[in-house]
C-alpha cells in the first residue's frame, strides 16, 4: 500500500486491463465486496495516517498495489478496527502490527495450502470438455461458508486452549518466558532421499510424516509449533507428556516401511514464545540434542531427566528403582511404577553451548 501512482494504469473499477476476469469474480465472491477504495483513500476513510495503514497491510503480508483502485469495504473496517485498538490504549501500536503480522502469516499458509492441496483436486473438470474455469466459481461458492465457519470455530477453540494456559501461569512474567519441554523430531538421511525421491513421492512422504507427527502430538497433550519439511518441533508444558510424544513418534515411524529412521532431542527449561513460536537456550539445547541423537532413538538434557525423576515418571537409576522395589515388597506394598528410563550418555561440547550430558530416554521394561 503506497501513495498515489497516477500512471497506475487501472480501469474505473481498479481492475488491471490484463487481469482474469474469473479472477476478479473470485475475488468479489471471496471478500464479498467490490472494489472501491486506493490506498489512499482506504486510509482517509479509516481515520489513519498512510504511514500506519501501509505497516498495517505489509504486516498482514500483502504486496504494495501503487494507486491501483484495489481495495474494498472490508479493507476500511479492518484498518479502522486495528486502529481504533491502538487509540482506546488496549493495544500499543507496535502491538497491533504484531497482530497483523501474526494473523497475515498464519492465514497464508492456510491459504496457500487450501488452494494448493483442497481446490486443485476439487476443481479437476467433471466432464471432457469442461474448463476448470468453468467449475471453479460454483466450487468456491458453496465451500465459502462452510469453510468460513470452520475457521472461526477452530480459531476460537485454539484460542480458549492458548487462554487457559495462560491464566494458570504462576506469574506475568511466565506468561512469556515459561518453562517448557520442547522437542525436536528429525527424520534421518532427508537430504538423500530428496537426490533420490521424485518431487511427487518427496511431497508425499513429508505430508505423511506432518501429518503423523501433528496427530501424535496433539493426541498426546503437546503443542505442534511448526513443521520444517523433515523436521518437526514440539513443545509440552509437563515433562512427562513430551517424553511420551517422542517415544510414541519413534515407535510409529519405526512400524512404517515407507518412513526414514526419526531421531528425537528434547530439552526442559525457559522459553521465550512470541507469535505461537518458541526462542531461547532450552530450544537451541533441543535442536543440538537432535542432531547427534541416534538412529530411532530420544536424547534429553540433563533438566529434563531431573524433572522426569522429581515427577517420578522415571527412576534416577535402575539401582534405585530395584531397591525402591525390595523395600516396597519387604513391606508389603506395591513398588513405583516407572513409564521411562534414563541412561547417562557421554558427556560432549555442544557448539555453543557448551559441554553437555545427555540422557537416552527409553520405556522402562515392567516386567
Amino acid at each position: 500500500m503506497t501513495v498515489e501512482d497516477p500512471d497506475s494504469g487501472t480501469d474505473a473499477q481498479g481492475a488491471d486491463p490484463g487481469e482474469d476476469p474469473l479472477a476478479l469474480r473470485l475475488e468479489g465472491l471471496i471478500l464479498g465486496a467490490e472494489r472501491r477504495y486506493t490506498p489512499f483513500q482506504a486510509a482517509r476513510s479509516a481515520g489513519v495516517s498512510m504511514e500506519l495503514a501501509s505497516r498495517f497491510w505489509r504486516a498482514m503480508g500483502f504486496a504494495d498495489i501503487g494507486q491501483a483502485k484495489a481495495l474494498t469495504e472490508a479493507d476500511v473496517l479492518a484498518l479502522r478496527r486495528l486502529a481504533g485498538l491502538v487509540e482506546a490504549g488496549l493495544l500499543s501500536e507496535a502491538m497491533a502490527v504484531q497482530v497483523a503480522r501474526s494473523t497475515g502469516q498464519t492465514t497464508a499458509r492456510l491459504a496457500e495450502w487450501q488452494i494448493d492441496s483442497f481446490l486443485e483436486g476439487l476443481t479437476e473438470p467433471p466432464e471432457p470438455g469442461m474448463t476448470r474455469t468453468e467449475v471453479t466459481y460454483p466450487i468456491v461458492e458453496l465451500l465459502l461458508p462452510e469453510l468460513e465457519e470452520f475457521l472461526v470455530y477452530v480459531w476460537r477453540r485454539q484460542l480458549a486452549a492458548s487462554a487457559g494456559r495462560v491464566v494458570q501461569a504462576a506469574d506475568d512474567e511466565e506468561m512469556v518466558d515459561r518453562r517448557l519441554a520442547v522437542g525436536f523430531a528429525d527424520l534421518v538421511g532427508f537430504t538423500r532421499l530428496t537426490r533420490r525421491m521424485e518431487e511427487e513421492e518427496l511431497g508425499e512422504l513429508v505430508e505423511a510424516f506432518e501429518t503423523t507427527a501433528a496427530d501424535l502430538v496433539a493426541a498426546n497433550g503437546g503443542r505442534l509449533i511448526k513443521t520444517l519439511g523433515d523436521e518437526v518441533l514440539y513443545a509440552a508444558d509437563d515433562a512427562g507428556v513430551a517424553a511420551e510424544i517422542a517415544l510414541r513418534l519413534i515407535e510409529t515411524m519405526a512400524h512404517d516401511e515407507t518412513m526414514p529412521e526419526l531421531r528425537v532431542g528434547m530439552a526442559f527449561g525457559t522459553v521465550t514464545t512470541r507469535m505461537g513460536d518458541v526462542f531461547g537456550t532450552t530450544v537451541n539445547l533441543a535442536s543440538r540434542l537432535t542432531s547427534i541423537a541416534p538412529k530411532d532413538a530420544v536424547l534429553v538434557d540433563t533438566a529434563f531427566a531431573e524433572e522426569l525423576i522429581r515427577t517420578q515418571d522415571a527412576p534416577s537409576s535402575e539401582a534405585e528403582a530395584a531397591e525402591e522395589a525390595a523395600a516396597a515388597e519387604k513391606e508389603g506394598e506395591e513398588p513405583p511404577e516407572y513409564r521411562f528410563a534414563l541412561q547417562p550418555m557421554w558427556q560432549r561440547p555442544v557448539r555453543g553451548l557448551g559441554v553437555v550430558e545427555p540422557w537416552l530416554l527409553t520405556r522402562r521394561d515392567l516386567g
